[in-house]
């Protein structure tokens, strides 16, 4: 466990390894299972190019606000090929462990904070780490840009990847950024009006502040919890990335770095448009 003395006074604050319950992950497989074959419809296929061991940093694309519908369905998937066994933990936002509602269960099936010391503990345990760079910006990314792998720029992930020496293992998904509709993001005009003294809490800042039209409120303002639409979900599991160069230096050279980042960006687009393609040519 990481800062023992902190996360025995704050449990489920994300600052703790030791909160996954393999007996609690299997309580929400029936769950996950009803929206995985009814609700979703899953269609998933590459699970071979996933390594059966060994420590990885799987890098996915945000989708759906806050429900993240690819998010559950994905970990349905690794749990039902894998067991509740062989490690992985999924890095979520600060801002997610101010709530209980997201807090208890996450920290339950493996959610620590998403924080460098947390990846690079859960690596060091030989664990496989799940990330999604673009946070909330890719949560709530407008309906336009449903279809693009949007990772906001960070590139913190690849730099953790470079110094941990772990292959990248991309996941992607086509369908769930339709299970709500984001019309635009008005964090920046928000953020001047509470400048202006607009009392708008900021110690629950997410970055985004977007307006769109799903479950259950019809018209949500804000970065609201939504139910999904049952919309049907396309995953996909890409081949591993590995760079040429590893190590301390390899992650502190800047323009490394971003040959990295755009690496992978432009592959996973790729694979992106691929799947797109191939379920509207089957449809």
């Amino acid at each position: 466990m990481l800062n023992k003395g902190k996360a025995s006074h704050h449990q489920f604050d994300g600052w703790s390894l030791e909160e996954r319950n393999p007996d609690a992950i299997k309580s929400w497989m029936p769950i996950w299972e009803w929206f995985y074959r009814y609700y979703f419809r899953v269609e998933t296929d590459g699970w071979h190019h996933m390594p059966q061991s060994g420590k990885m940093l799987i890098v996915g694309s945000h989708n759906g606000g806050l429900a993240s519908p690819d998010t559950s369905m994905f970990m349905y998937d690794w749990f039902r090929r894998f067991g509740y066994d062989r490690l992985i933990y999924g890095l979520m936002h600060p801002a997610a462990w101010k709530s209980p509602i997201f807090a208890i269960p996450g920290s339950m099936v493996g959610a620590v904070i998403a924080h460098p010391k947390m990846a690079i503990a859960a690596l060091q345990r030989d664990a496989s780490v799940l990330v999604y760079p673009g946070g909330a910006e890719d949560l709530f990314r407008p309906y336009y840009m449903r279809d693009r792998i949007h990772f906001a720029g960070r590139k913190g992930f690849i730099k953790l990847a470079l110094r941990e020496e772990v292959p990248i293992v991309p996941i992607i998904s086509y369908g769930a950024h339709d299970t709500l509709i984001v019309l635009a993001d008005f964090y920046d005009q928000v953020r001047q009006v509470h400048e202006w003294g607009f009392p708008w809490k900021l110690d629950l800042d997410t970055g985004v502040f977007p307006i769109y039209l799903g479950l259950p409120w019809g018209l949500g303002i804000g970065p609201l919890p939504n139910f999904p639409l049952p919309i049907q979900i396309h995953t996909r599991v890409c081949a591993p990335i590995v760079f040429e160069r590893y190590g301390r230096d390899a992650a502190l050279c800047r323009d490394y770095v971003n040959d990295c980042y755009e690496k992978v960006c432009f592959h996973m687009q790729l694979e992106l448009d691929s799947l797109i393609l191939s379920v509207r040519a089957s449809s």
